[in-house]
């Protein structure tokens, strides 16, 4: 089988979709983004196209013309993290991988699902297998799958979510997850009179110093517990010489079960102290996945080398679906540097990738698993 035209498809449009900056502050372009799908969409028939909006953020889920539900879906997310030079946006190609930002969470993988898409449905329309794309997944995505399962009532019997894992790898357990915004109130004064003051940085930096201590970063090889990372900080001071009347921080919470959320936030305000206010902005428990083992099965056979399962640090879209008992696989292609610059996506794996999915899909839909 000559895989290069396959191949050739999936590099064009993941350079395609990196060059929009789908992020959560452009609106815009992510607005962009879901009219590449549409325009690819739009030329298949007997597909019913539904777009949502949930809090601003728009989803589309295509499915065969007169289903409402799939037997099988593929649920990717276009938004990517935020870089302030707009001139990252593009990609290069360089020793087997795509480069840019985006490449493998997940603009690599979109390409595959809007590929796969197509091709299915071309060759077998009214196929009960369907997409879903959503724009929030980097915000915590209760605004995306989150809305579509909770309220729009999205279900399948199956899903393939390839925003984790690798082609290798299923992912089998994801930490819960919380972000969290932490305030604290002082009084301002001049910097020269400090005792005329209460010093809201200070009061805040005490607070996230005990934090980390209570927390510490685990070894790389032992890391299925419970961490907290601090990633923004500010005061609404403009001047070196005020004390600030206010100060805040954004934290990252991760944990793995047993924990539980209320036990993981009630742990977090002790160490912060009482002078500190924490407020939850997306909170989720820990997730035990469900994969089907026909993908192990398909994988191996395709591949020629065992899968292994595997846990995760990050969360993901597949917490929704297994809320609504929806079997659901998570593994990708290979990637790495993950939310850097230089993020990148294997092209051979995309191509392995593809063919996993769709002979999965296919067996899957036969109900044939030889």
């Amino acid at each position: 089988m000559n895989d290069a035209p396959l191949t050739d498809r999936l590099v064009a449009l993941t350079r395609d979709l990196i060059l929009i900056p789908s992020t959560d502050s452009r609106p815009d372009e992510r607005a962009r983004a879901f009219s590449f799908f549409l325009n690819h969409l739009e030329s298949l028939t007997d597909i019913r196209i539904q777009r949502h909006r949930s809090g601003g953020y728009e989803s589309l889920v295509a499915l065969p013309e007169g289903r409402d539900r799939a037997e099988v879906l593929m649920i990717g997310h276009l938004d990517v993290i935020e870089h302030p030079d707009l001139d990252l946006y593009r990609s290069h190609i360089r020793d087997g991988r795509i480069y840019g930002p985006g490449a493998g969470d997940m603009k690599g993988a979109l390409a595959i699902m809007l590929k796969l898409f197509c091709d299915l449905h071309r060759e077998q329309p009214g196929i009960p297998f369907g997409i879903v794309v959503t724009s929030d997944e980097e915000r915590g995505g209760e605004h995306g799958v989150g809305y579509l399962v909770r309220e729009a009532g999205l279900r399948a019997s199956h899903a393939i979510v390839p925003d984790g894992g690798s082609i290798h790898d299923v992912t089998v357990e994801e930490k819960g997850i919380a972000h969290l915004r932490v305030t604290a109130r002082g009084s301002a004064s001049h910097a020269a009179r400090p005792w005329l003051g209460k010093n809201a940085a200070a009061l805040l930096s005490d607070g996230l110093a005990r934090l980390s201590r209570g927390f510490p970063v685990p070894d790389p090889d032992d890391h299925w517990v419970p961490t907290c990372s601090v990633t923004t900080m500010h005061t609404p001071n403009q001047t070196p010489n005020c004390i600030p009347d206010l100060a805040e921080a954004t934290l990252d919470l991760r944990f793995p079960a047993p924990h539980v959320l209320e036990q993981m936030l009630d742990r977090v305000r002790s160490l912060l102290g009482p002078e500190i206010h924490l407020d939850p902005l997306v909170c989720a428990e820990p997730s035990q996945l469900n994969p089907d083992p026909l993908w192990f099965q398909v994988t191996e056979e395709i591949t020629g080398a065992p899968i292994r399962e595997v846990r995760a640090s990050g969360g993901s879209d597949a917490r929704f679906l297994c809320q609504a008992g929806i079997q659901t696989i998570v593994a990708r292609p290979e990637v790495g540097n993950l939310h850097a610059p230089d993020e990148w996506i294997g092209i051979d794996s995309m191509t392995r990738f593809y063919q996993i999915a769709r002979e999965y899909v296919r067996r899957t839909l036969s109900h044939d698993p030889t």
